[in-house]
């Protein structure tokens, strides 16, 4: 199906043709039909089918359809994590570039005035996660009584972040469900999602488009098995052969995810971290330079591994197998996107091998395995110290009245000094006269006065 075929504004029409899209993706095709008319939908579809511009489409066919005035907030798009936000404010701005719409983000980490003041001066369409979206809402800076289309994006992801009572919040504010139109788009759609759905949405149209096998047509898989000592040195054989022009490398921990980027620096690989605990201004930075090519591989733990829109990632690694059968899928989802080919490939150690059947299982295909060949092991690599583990925190018992040092908070007020005790008087001497305390007498009490009767004379 083309997009000109769906009853979409020319405005929109317009900017899909400037983006270089005229086929609707599977997803796009069975749920345009409904959305466009205002039905609402709970979609699912595997990463990188196109879910983002599927619901912008909607939302902008809405608003367009019925002109209200400015400034005031008609859409609101909840995300879970930073860089999907910035994802879709992207998108949304290049699909609806001739709308003449306002479109805000709203996420921590950033400015907090400049953001408060963007939404005093009025945006049509709002994208943040939850967290500073309530901030704002609770201080009235915005308000949520206008909206008219509600996008809620990997609301899976929603439930594993922790943010159901935020979301759930932030529900109760806006119109009610038959006021607006809902859009649920997710990779999965579990039976929490869809209680969701039904709780806070207008009989929903579930739609799935699920291929047989979970993961993308067009990546090709490869598994290899190692030990712990030997996977950096075939991750370096690895680079070297496969001749990877833009390379994401997932790893579980923050801590290995530092040792990773000092090793790989240190043999003429300039690579950058991104984690949860990387400011997020140098988060922006980092994938900026990885989506202009400046920078040729990014190791990122699982904070990267949903939303993110890459063009021409050639290769996805994964250095530790995740935990979560689920993040492999979103993991691997990095490459291959919109149609290009791409490769994944994994390195199973003494750790991960535990998690290879569930992944497996998942997927519903068997990963193909690769026996590496003696040469492919560079030995020969420069070694760096891994990073010394962060001190724990020492917690006092409670009462004793300090902070620990490493709490990050003013330490506690130093205690009053408790009041000397009354201390009693030598005793006298030997010979010495101990002079008792004199007594102070109290004053009788004055009678009361009587009438003094005078006789005069008389016997």
């Amino acid at each position: 199906m083309h997009f000109n075929e769906l009853p979409i504004p020319e405005q929109v029409l317009k900017a899909i043709a400037e983006a270089g899209f005229s086929e609707c993706t599977p997803i796009q095709e069975q749920t345009l039909p409904f959305t466009l008319t205002g039905t609402d939908i709970a979609g699912q579809a595997q990463t990188g089918t196109g879910k983002t511009a599927a619901f912008l489409i909607s939302l902008f066919t809405r608003l367009l359809a019925e002109p209200t005035p400015a400034g005031r907030p008609r859409a609101l798009i909840l995300a879970p994590t930073r860089e999907l936000v910035v994802q879709i404010e992207a998108d949304a701005k290049q699909l609806g570039s001739h709308c003449g719409f306002t479109v805000q983000a709203i996420y921590g980490g950033v400015d907090y005035m400049k953001q408060k003041n963007a939404l005093l001066d009025g945006a049509d369409i709002i994208v943040g996660t939850p967290g500073r979206l309530i901030d704002y809402l609770k201080q009235k800076i915005y308000s949520l009584k206008w909206i008219e289309v509600l996008v809620i994006d990997e609301a899976d992801r929603m439930f594993d972040l922790g943010f159901i009572a935020d979301l759930r919040f932030i529900l109760r504010k806006l119109p009610t469900f038959e006021k607006r139109q809902n859009l649920m788009f997710s990779a999965t759609l579990n039976p929490r999602v869809m209680e969701l759905a039904y709780e806070f949405m207008n009989s929903p149209q579930k739609v799935s488009v699920t291929p047989e096998t979970m993961t993308a047509e067009r990546v090709e898989q490869v598994l290899f098995h190692c030990s712990r000592k030997e996977k950096f040195s075939l991750l370096l054989g690895l680079l070297r052969r496969e001749g990877m022009a833009r390379t994401m490398i997932f790893i579980n921990t923050k801590r290995e995810a530092e040792h990773l980027h000092n090793l790989l620096n240190a043999n003429n690989f300039p690579c950058k971290v991104i984690s949860g605990d990387v400011e997020q201004r140098k988060r922006m930075k980092i994938l900026d330079n990885f989506k202009d090519g400046s920078l040729p591989i990014l190791i990122a733990t699982d904070v990267a591994s949903r939303g993110l829109h890459i063009d021409g990632v050639s290769h996805v690694i994964n250095y530790d197998l995740p935990q979560d059968c689920e993040d492999y899928v979103h993991r691997i989802g990095r490459t291959a996107r919109a149609g290009a080919e791409g490769k994944a490939i994994s390195l199973a150690d003494e750790d991960g091998a535990f998690f290879l059947e569930a992944i497996e299982e998942y997927i519903k295909a068997k990963i193909p395995t690769e026996w590496a060949d003696d040469e492919l092991y560079l030995l020969d690599y420069v070694r760096t110290a891994r990073p010394k583990r962060q001190p724990e925190v020492k917690r006092d018992k409670p009462g004793s009245g300090r902070r620990p040092e490493n709490s990050g908070r003013p330490p506690a007020r130093p205690a009053k000094k408790p009041i000397a005790a009354t201390v009693a008087p030598p005793p006298p001497a030997e010979g010495e006269i101990k002079k008792k305390p004199r007594k102070r007498r109290k004053k009788p009490a004055k009678a009361p006065s009587v009438p003094v009767t005078t006789v005069v004379g008389g016997d």
